[in-house]
């Protein structure tokens, strides 16, 4: 991915949808949130069990090349995406729920990430590996990324309520198509490790995708939850941030071929979240 891309374009918009899901939310919300744990409890059991435990079954049993079973992991250790909010809002699951468990599991990987990365190293290349994170620079990213965004959108909510409600339409419009830009320009920027990678990956990729949503939604409906609650856990696990995969493995692992697995899934996860969307939209009253 070019370096304009990672470090300007890509923050922005990425800013701005957090920014008009923070103008969806009020603080009653979060509220609900705090009155049933359960839901955050489930979706976190998800993030930190369910996904590394689906990527290692899939790395270790589909024959990958030890580089590329670590970069799968490498995916599975990553927190949800940012992105992940907007189509659980589109799919009409619980926006609020979803930004907590991104944002906690963002937080998060700063202690498990290192721990499942270095432990894949161990396994598949029998190399132990102390991963030296910028920990400082992660948090500090994660809050201007993600948290600021949010509280702005809803402190504009709260002061300016009527006019945000007025807006709040075209906001979604334009979050939207800025959405669907990030991707294309992510699948073009990388087409040539896509075009590389895709058949020996393609299946393996595509099997964890499909591990991590059919996971997610046994244990959220193990669990009774309920329908916005189960699509905010199933899009959680299943959108991770692949971003923050190719940084991890370009610039803190510099192992550049490890990426492939992260812009795979990239292709994967949103093909499969926008389908997954249209679903839960077309269901919604049945």
């Amino acid at each position: 991915m070019r370096p304009d891309v990672v470090q300007t374009l890509l923050p922005l918009a990425l800013a701005f949808i957090m920014f008009y899901l923070g103008l969806t939310l009020v603080v009653g919300d979060f509220r609900q949130i705090a009155r049933r744990p359960k839901a955050l409890a489930v979706g976190l059991l998800g993030q930190i069990v369910l996904v590394p435990l689906a990527g290692f079954v899939v790395a270790y049993g589909s024959g990958l090349s030890p580089a590329m079973a670590v970069g799968l992991m490498v995916l599975a250790a990553c927190p949800s995406g940012v992105s992940s909010g907007l189509l659980t809002h589109l799919a009409r699951g619980d926006t609020a729920l979803a930004i907590s468990l991104t944002a906690v599991t963002s937080l998060g990987a700063v202690l498990t990430l290192p721990l499942v990365v270095g432990a894949s190293f161990h396994f598949f290349i029998a190399s132990p590996l102390a991963v030296q994170l910028p920990v400082v620079s992660m948090v500090k990213g994660i809050f201007i990324l993600t948290t600021l965004p949010v509280l702005l959108g809803m402190v504009l909510r709260w002061r300016f309520a009527a006019v945000v409600v007025r807006v709040e339409p075209v906001f979604g419009k334009v979050t939207t198509t800025l959405f669907v830009l990030i991707v294309l320009s992510t699948f073009w920027d990388q087409r040539q490790v896509l075009l590389d990678n895709l058949p020996s990956l393609g299946p393996a990729v595509f099997v964890l995708n499909v591990l991590l949503l059919g996971g997610a939604y046994g244990l959220s409906r193990l669990s009774g939850l309920n329908r916005r609650d189960r699509i905010a856990v199933i899009t959680e696990c299943g959108l991770k941030n692949s971003a923050l995969g190719i940084v991890v493995c370009l610039q803190w692992l510099q192992q550049p071929a490890m990426s492939a697995p992260s812009v795979v899934y990239a292709l994967s996860m949103n093909v499969i979240a926008l389908t997954f969307v249209v679903l839960m939209r077309t269901t919604a009253n049945r």
